[in-house]
């Protein structure tokens, strides 16, 4: 026991089970609450926050239950320069004038597989996407905000701080994409299958 882990063996467990909606069912087709949360995300001078680690989950678990408590579904992260960073779990997505943005890493976001996998589709649809700073304001006067994450899958926001997001539901570019989303998720888009491991059926017993 220690605080140098270098000469520590290596193991690994995989966990399965099964998991619903994270933001639930209601949330990926209404839209969910989110609250720009008082708790920054770790700047780079701290940590590493591209890298998913456990430990640094207790940063989004702060901004969750600061959320929860406040009666929302979602936390919000600011980085350390107080631009949009991500939520507790999810990247984010700011749709304005048809055009979609997503912080980048200078940020501090966790890349994740499903943010990649929605630039994609958002390209192949023909949308232009840019990866770059979002001021907290821009939230507010975006006409669409939808997250993605491994749990959320693809989740929009109808409301940010008690202001509603564009008309106060999923806007026409989020469901779009969404839709594409779970026909890549659920092996029914061929363009994207390349993106699926098949897990073979279990042979029977004898």
């Amino acid at each position: 026991m220690g605080l140098f882990p270098l000469d520590c063996p290596v193991e690994v467990s995989i966990a399965v089970w099964e998991w619903g909606a994270y933001l639930g069912d209601e949330g990926k087709q209404n839209g969910i609450r989110g609250k720009v949360s008082s708790w920054r995300r770790i700047s780079p001078d701290s940590l590493i926050p591209a890298a998913k680690a456990t430990g640094q989950y207790l940063n989004s678990v702060l901004a969750k239950i600061e959320a929860d408590k406040a009666g929302y579904e979602e936390g919000i992260l600011l980085d350390q320069r107080g631009m949009v960073c991500e939520g507790t779990g999810e990247n984010l997505f700011v749709v304005k004038d048809g055009r979609i943005s997503t912080p980048g890493f200078t940020s501090s976001i966790l890349g994740g597989i499903n943010r990649l996998s929605a630039i994609e589709i958002a390209r192949d649809l023909g949308y232009e996407v840019v990866e770059r700073d979002i001021a907290r304001g821009e939230l507010y006067l975006a006409d669409e905000i939808f997250m993605t994450g491994t749990a959320a899958e693809l989740t929009p926001l109808r409301e940010i701080d008690d202001q509603p997001v564009g008309e106060g539901r999923p806007g026409p570019v989020t469901k779009e994409i969404q839709n594409v989303f779970e026909d890549a998720l659920h092996g029914r888009a061929e363009r994207y299958a390349h993106w699926l491991d098949v897990v073979p059926a279990p042979a029977p017993a004898p």
